[in-house]
């Protein structure tokens, strides 16, 4: 995951990985907060997403056994 508060998220940055890009703006003027993200969920899908928080929670690389 990447997050950006200067950057507008474009698929062309996720094409063929694994990750979401979550970019954000707060307009204090009027109280919002605009959040958008991307995702190429032809990779990111269920199982997918399983894999990589297992890596995460047993401490093995994020990636490991994903198409990247």
């Amino acid at each position: 995951m990447r997050i950006s508060d200067t950057a507008i998220p474009e698929i062309k940055n996720v094409n063929h990985t694994n990750y979401i890009d979550i970019g954000f703006r707060v307009y204090t003027d009027n109280n919002q907060l605009i959040i958008l993200s991307v995702i190429d969920n032809l990779i990111k899908g269920a199982a997918g997403q399983a894999v990589q928080n297992m890596n995460l929670m047993f401490g093995f690389e994020e990636t490991e056994g994903l198409l990247s």
